[in-house]
Formats: C-alpha cells, structure tokens, sequence
C-alpha cells in the first residue's frame, strides 16, 4: 500500500510559478525509485488529463504538448517525492492535479494504468 500526498498547490497570476511536490508513504511503500510517476489535472466535467510522467528509473520523461517547456517533472528517491514545477502558467492551467504512482515500468500514459493516486491539490491561475 502507497499513500500520496500532494501539496504547494494554490492561487498564483498568470505568468507565476507553483512547485507541486507529491510525497510518498505506506506500511510496505520501500521507496519511490521502485515507482513510475505521474502527474494528472482535472477540471469539473473532464476526465483526468495527463499532464507529465516519469518513468521508474528517473531518466525518462514525458509531458503533453501544452505544458512542454513551461513544467519540469523530478523524481528525489532520497526524499520519495516527485515534483512538478510549474513555470509561465496561464489560466487554463487551472485544475485539481493529481499525482499517481505504479510499481516499476515505463512511462505510463493512462490513468488506468496508475494503481495509487494522491487527494489532489488545486491551482489556480488568474489573468
């Protein structure tokens, strides 16, 4: 059992900077170098979209076309956490982002492919 929790979220102007951090635990979670990665966001009345994914090894990354080059997606296996640096963000960055892990692997593009999932942390971008 993985237990996420996602944090740093919040609301920022356009144009601003957030850092979503996604921590990991559990009662037999050993560490996060083990886990591929990634990061969702959903906005009401959509699916979950994915935003950015790493793979399990760290050295492989993925991210959608609309945050390439504007998001930077890290995995610190000291610290079993993965991040999301979010730079320049626009308005329709807008969502609830979700962090989600699966043992060992490639990069995984599907939510259904995920096994565990964080609560979710809301940012916000005005213009």
């Amino acid at each position: 059992q993985v237990q996420l929790v996602e944090s740093g979220g919040g609301l920022v102007q356009a144009g601003e900077s957030l850092r979503l951090s996604c921590a990991a635990s559990g009662r037999t979670f050993s560490s996060i170098s083990n886990y591929a990665m990634g990061w969702f966001r959903q906005t009401p009345g959509k699916d979950r979209e994915l935003v950015g994914a790493i793979d399990w090894s760290g050295s492989s990354a993925y991210y959608e076309d609309s945050i390439k080059g504007r998001f930077t997606i890290s995995k610190v296996n000291a610290e079993n956490t993965v991040y999301l640096k979010m730079n320049n963000l626009k308005p329709e960055d807008t969502a609830v982002y979700f962090c989600a892990s699966q043992p060992y692997g490639d990069i995984r593009y599907h939510a259904g492919e995920y096994t565990y999932w964080g609560q979710g942390t809301q940012v916000t971008v005005s213009s």
